[in-house]
């Protein structure tokens, strides 16, 4: 996608506010010589920004405003590490709630809706996104937050409540839940908003079947005001995102050139009106293309593709590159294989070698047996390697209310 004049000139006026800031993107553009750009090379010759950046920043380094403007910070949901910290004035606040709200709306809810809340609240900028773009709406909020599933349940029922907002891994709990209990002709959910992690084929299928509810996947990270800055509409084929707050672009991670649309590669993102903490050119390390031409829905607003994976997210065993969604994609087409699995890698130290545990969840209707050899001859010629594989009954792998851990990599414990 190219920038359009417009654009342009809102970038301008973010640079204009980080030079006048004593910002840490201030100070960097202001040795850098960087006062503005004039067309689409000026704007692809600016520098990345980073998340080591922002943890570098930390507190408010990044604040490029006064602080009396400042209404409201919030923190990326990393566990180690510095932690993120993003600062938001009312306007962004506002802004945020306005894009969620359109999510929304996007997906076909209403003000008759009710839309029950069970991502996290506090720091991390899921809970309080889902509410305030709820609100912006008008439909009416369950704001239950994550955990308490006997409780969930309950307000699920008695509320009837119509929309889900969650992690996908927690619907999938629920939906599990649902169906222990022979609860599905007493819920009235329609549809669900799921995010903050990649969902496989598969997974997407048994919720739907499960909870018998149209899904829409939102699209958001912390840095850039939360979830809400993207949904796919009805017709789901890619991510409408909101070209009037972000202008995303696509990059060859290793080179950090963009790539024709179409492409597959890196989204960074550009905030074009955000007060608190401006983004320019802020690598996301999230794989996915801008999607060429006009969405069936007749949306103005671009797309880009579903999230495929993260550029971090490989891992290495035995000299072999891997990554989460191609393991995804080897048991789609395992038949009788679930959604949910999980990668265990350690070394031997005896046999001076890695080795991969891959534990997957079978449905029960093919044999386990079977099922291995499978997975064991699609991965020896696919990835070019074969790990230990355990298939188990469905149920058998932990459940998690926020994201699901699929790699544990004892190698670096």
């Amino acid at each position: 996608m190219t920038l359009n004049n417009k654009q342009i000139e809102q970038i301008n006026n973010q640079i204009r506010r980080l030079l006048k800031s004593d910002s840490y993107y201030g100070k960097m553009y202001k040795e850098l010589g960087i006062d503005g750009v004039t067309s689409q090379s000026d704007f692809e010759k600016l520098p990345f920004s980073e998340k080591n950046d922002l943890r570098n920043a930390y507190p408010l380094g990044i604040m490029a405003c006064n602080e009396e403007e400042i209404v409201r910070i919030h923190s990326s949901s990393g566990t180690t590490g510095t932690p993120v910290i993003i600062p938001y004035t009312a306007k962004d606040v506002d802004d945020w709630a306005t894009m969620f709200a359109r999510c929304y709306e996007t997906a076909g809810i209403t003000s008759k809706d009710r839309i029950q809340i069970t991502p996290g609240y506090g720091l991390w900028t899921a809970g309080i996104g889902f509410q305030a773009g709820c609100e912006k709406l008008g439909a009416m909020a369950v704001p239950m937050g994550p955990g308490n599933t006997e409780k969930q349940l309950k307000m699920m029922i008695d509320l009837q409540t119509t929309v889900l907002t969650a992690t996908s891994s927690y619907a999938l709990l629920l939906a599990e839940e649902i169906q222990k209990r022979g609860l599905a002709d007493k819920i009235n959910l329609k549809k669900g908003v799921f995010g903050s992690e990649r969902w496989s084929e598969k997974m997407r299928k048994r919720i739907r079947n499960e909870l018998g509810i149209e899904l829409y996947d939102i699209y958001g990270l912390t840095e850039i005001y939360g979830p809400g800055i993207g949904i796919n509409c009805k017709y789901d084929c890619g991510i409408h995102y909101w070209d009037d707050y972000v202008y995303i672009e696509v990059i060859d991670p290793v080179t950090g050139k963009n790539v024709p649309d179409g492409e597959e590669g890196e989204i960074v993102i550009t905030t074009l009106v955000k007060e608190g903490a401006p983004l320019l050119r802020f690598r996301t390390h999230d794989i996915s293309r801008i999607i060429p031409g006009d969405c069936p829905c007749g949306s103005r607003f671009p797309r880009i593709d579903m999230i495929k994976g993260r550029s971090d997210d490989m891992f290495k065993v035995r000299g072999v590159n891997m990554f989460p969604s191609q393991v995804e994609d080897i048991l789609k087409q395992v038949d009788g294989a679930s959604s949910e699995y999980t990668i265990t890698i350690a070394h031997d130290d005896d046999n001076n070698k890695d080795v991969m545990l891959l534990t997957v969840e079978g449905e029960g209707r093919v044999s386990f047996e079977f099922m291995s050899k499978q997975i064991l001859e699609l991965f020896k010629s696919l990835i070019g390697m074969t790990p230990k594989v355990i298939v188990v009954p469905i149920g058998t792998l932990p459940r998690s209310e926020k994201k699901s851990k699929r790699v544990i990599d004892y190698r670096n414990s």
